[in-house]
């Protein structure tokens, strides 16, 4: 006999096992929260997914539209805005995609533009990451805001990442009711930059065989001047480097920059006649 664990397939296993992953909120919901209440919407959120900020935004009254890659990330963004309700789900639009040259049919109207919790290291080249910051740019309205959020390791940690296999938990996933212990190695290559990051999962019922999902990531690291130089390349005005969730400025030992920055209002035209 078949079961849901054999009919899920490891990209719908690799998404809910993310969401696993953040069941320990990160921190960063108060200041998007915070951030779209200052600016209003619409929302656009890049790398979104599965909701777990756009839903909370829509739940706040916003406008989001969330884009993602991945069908099965963005599946599970949709059975949880319809979750919270028809109001809810109703101002949550998804759309897969990839963000690199992504122009929405409403670019150059949203108020709030970001990309949320490292995901802009998921793009592993520089191109790819100056692209993300040009998809910000456009798709914002006049005097609208753009924000990046990504981690910055410090040189102890890129030390000890030389592919060693450590515990991250052991979780029970709410979903199935199943343990799951989660190691990952991890091992960084100075000359490109880059870490290539190696999760496994192994998933089962006590005294059973185990199901292992086996995830692989490279992620480019990037660091604040770079954040800084792609964004005022996409034509934005940086407001703020900010070294954490407080948004206070970024200092030398915070793990992570979120860069805001900001289009530029449209000039109002000359109207006054040439003094006679």
């Amino acid at each position: 006999m078949s079961t849901s664990r054999d009919r899920e397939s490891a990209a719908e296993a690799l998404a809910r096992l993310y969401d696993l992953d953040l069941a320990e909120d990160p921190g960063d919901l108060d200041l998007w929260l915070a951030v779209a209440a200052r600016e209003g919407g619409p929302i656009l959120e890049l790398m979104a997914g599965s909701g777990r900020l756009a839903v909370l935004l829509a739940e706040a009254g916003h406008q989001v539209t969330a884009v993602d890659w991945d069908p099965a990330a963005l599946s599970r963004a949709r059975r949880r805005a319809e979750a919270a309700g028809p109001s809810v789900a109703a101002r949550v639009h998804l759309v897969e995609a990839d963000i690199r040259g992504l122009r929405l049919p409403d670019a150059g109207t949203y108020r709030l533009a970001f990309v949320p919790l490292n995901s802009v290291l998921l793009l592993a080249t520089r191109s790819a990451q100056a692209a993300c910051w040009e998809t910000l740019a456009a798709s914002l309205a006049p005097g609208g805001l753009a924000a990046v959020d990504a981690w910055l390791p410090d040189a102890g940690d890129l030390a000890r990442y030389d592919g060693r296999l450590h515990l991250e938990y052991v979780r029970t996933d709410p979903e199935t009711g199943r343990w799951v212990a989660k190691t990952a190695a991890a091992h960084h290559d100075a000359a490109t930059g880059t870490v290539t990051l190696t999760t496994f999962y192994d998933e089962g019922d006590p005294g059973e065989p185990p199901v292992r999902w086996i995830r692989r990531d490279v992620v480019r690291l990037i660091g604040p001047d770079e954040l800084r130089a792609m964004a005022t390349a996409a034509g934005l005005r940086v407001e703020l480097v900010a070294g954490g969730y407080d948004l206070e400025p970024l200092g030398p030992h915070d793990e992570r920059a979120i860069v805001l920055a900001r289009r530029p209002a449209k000039r109002g035209r000359r109207t006054a006649g040439r003094a006679r």
